[in-house]
């Protein structure tokens, strides 16, 4: 077997089996049990709620944790401004970046606000060590708030009948401080011991093969590399992102950086069945998402490996495999799979530029986020997955003739609307962008380097990213103007917190109805064919929604290499 075939397995293997232990440990956290890391966090937290008091032990509906919710991500984005409109004239600035704009201090921050790390910057000349610090700090708590939803609808899902759903502030924190961070800190030690630089110092200068000597921008980059993966962040230290030697030095450090980025959203998966006592249910969870990903890992993959046939009709030389835009040491195989794990996760982060990848694997990358639930963002993926499992339920029910009940809980018409609002505004916020952003062209199109077909895809991959909190990006679009800076941060807005509100609602309105006992006219929910209905609610809703447009971009850019 090919060699990069193996390690693309090796990865995938190892992150789950590093993954099922990991959701058996959160799930201790969210449930208040002891754990190891009780001794070192527990004073922390204990300081952090005296010195805030905040009653962590205060039960909250599922109204309070959401207003609770937005309340944090207003301080932080008025903070987050600040920063950026003044960074020129704080410290930590040795290379002497401007201030930003005002629209892209505003996307900036809605982008790192939201877990979406979208970036229209260059991080070598757009921001300074203080931004690129405080940034770092939003990638934490993004993610702490994607879990603690999470956490609030395990809650929701294991209580027979209530009312309250714990505390927010306790399972955010707990987010942070129990998972976030020891597994960070591990990453960056991977990172650091392999030449990721972690200095305050500014511009240093090296010299090349050639003999050239050039400034190279340095920082704390290894501390920010590790959060932006095991937080599924995305956003790059550099311009380059994980394409850049300093960010991801060598194959071993992309290998970790993969595990990173798969490890929290996998175990969030298991976590869900040990939490409920329910593994059945989590494990078929985890075979849809994954028949998903491998679906679109593999000709990913074998598209990249096999190169582009227009350059091998030139007579050149592709056994490489399609090689622009790509490293040499990670090579065209590994790049493919890290570009559709990125897109699946919500990551965004790259290892490879996404807007030289072969026309099939563009369009798999698109649909990986179009898709937006097989494993999915921290916590944010199943809130997504619960979605499907609602409009599964109900469908199944109404065709076998079966009560739509899950968990015991059964299933209304209230919460059929708030699902298909969701489900469909997914699809709506991504296409009403392109729509606008083609039928204007002086604002949007305008910047595009690439005409015709691929520039389409350009257009449909910045709203689809945008959607989907994702950041990553067919580069060969101008995006640093008012236009797409404002659109896209509306967009950023809507799509992270209505998809949050609207499952933590459901299961919360859920919650609140009275227990109704297993019997045979229950529809199983944990069974392989339960899953396949699943799956097939998720390919109709996003076939139907998208392949139109998926028709206009990489599928007739495809069909103009032969």
């Amino acid at each position: 077997m090919n060699t990069e075939i193996i390690g693309i397995i090796a990865m995938f293997v190892l992150t789950l089996i590093l993954a099922i232990p990991l959701g058996r440990y959160i799930a201790k956290v969210y449930l208040g049990q002891k754990t190891f890391l009780d001794p070192v966090f527990v004073p922390i937290e204990t300081l952090f709620y005296k010195v805030s008091g905040i009653d962590a032990k205060k039960e909250m509906n599922w109204k309070q944790h959401m207003v609770a919710l937005l309340a944090i991500n207003v301080v932080w984005f008025a903070l987050g401004m600040i920063v950026l409109l003044c960074q020129g004239w704080l410290p930590l600035n040795p290379d002497n970046n401007p201030n930003m704009t005002p629209d892209l201090a505003f996307n900036t921050i809605i982008s790192f606000l939201v877990n979406c790390n979208l970036q229209h910057y260059s991080g070598e000349t757009g921001v300074s060590y203080l931004s690129q610090l405080f940034l770092m700090f939003l990638q934490f708590v993004s993610a702490g708030i994607g879990l603690a939803a999470a956490a609030v609808l395990f809650n929701a899902l294991k209580e027979r009948t209530t009312e309250t759903l714990g505390n927010f502030y306790n399972y955010f924190i707990k987010s942070c401080t129990r998972i976030l961070l020891p597994i960070s800190v591990i990453v960056a030690t991977v990172l650091l011991f392999n030449g990721t630089p972690m200095t305050f110092e500014g511009k240093q200068e090296m010299t090349t093969l050639q003999g050239d000597a050039v400034q190279v921008s340095t920082g704390p980059v290894a501390a920010f590399t590790a959060i932006k993966h095991v937080g599924t962040n995305g956003g790059g230290f550099f311009g380059t992102n994980s394409a850049h030697p300093l960010e991801n030095p060598n194959y071993l450090t992309n290998i970790v950086e993969m595990i990173a980025q798969m490890i929290v959203p996998f175990a969030m998966v298991f976590a869900l069945g040990f939490y409920l006592n329910r593994r059945k249910l989590s494990w078929m969870i985890f075979g849809v998402m994954t028949i998903g990903f491998l679906a679109l890992t593999i000709p990913t993959v074998i598209t990249e490996m096999n190169g582009n046939p227009a350059i091998t009709q030139m007579g050149i030389d592709t056994t490489a495999g399609a090689t622009e835009g790509k490293e040499v040491r990670f090579g065209a195989a590994a790049s493919g799979y890290w570009s559709i794990a990125t897109t699946v996760i919500s990551t965004g982060s790259v290892n490879s530029m996404h807007d030289s990848a072969m026309p099939l694997s563009g369009m798999n990358q698109l649909l990986a986020m179009m898709v937006n639930c097989f494993y999915g963002g921290c916590g944010v993926g199943i809130l997504n997955f619960y979605i499907f499992i609602i409009l599964a339920v109900f469908i199944s029910g109404l065709m076998v003739g079966r009560t739509p009940e899950f968990l015991g809980k059964k299933i209304e018409a209230r919460e059929m609307k708030i699902a298909m609002i969701i489900a469909l505004l997914h699809p709506f916020l991504i296409l009403v962008g392109v729509a606008l952003s083609t039928a204007f062209p002086e604002q949007g199109a305008s910047t595009l380097n690439n005409p015709g077909f691929h520039g389409f895809s350009e257009i449909l991959y910045e709203f689809t990213s945008s959607a989907a909190n994702n950041g990553s990006g067919f580069e060969g679009l101008g995006d640093n103007n008012p236009w797409w800076n404002i659109t896209t941060g509306i967009v950023l807005l809507l799509s992270r917190f209505l998809p949050i509100i609207g499952p933590v609602a459901i299961a919360g309105i859920l919650a609140s109805k009275k227990h109704i006992p297993e019997s045979a006219g229950t529809l199983k929910t944990d069974t392989s064919t339960f899953g396949l209905m699943v799956f097939a609610v998720i390919f109709i809703i996003a076939a139907l929604s998208f392949f139109p447009s998926l028709t206009l971009g990489p599928i007739a850019e495809y069909f103009t290499l032969y």
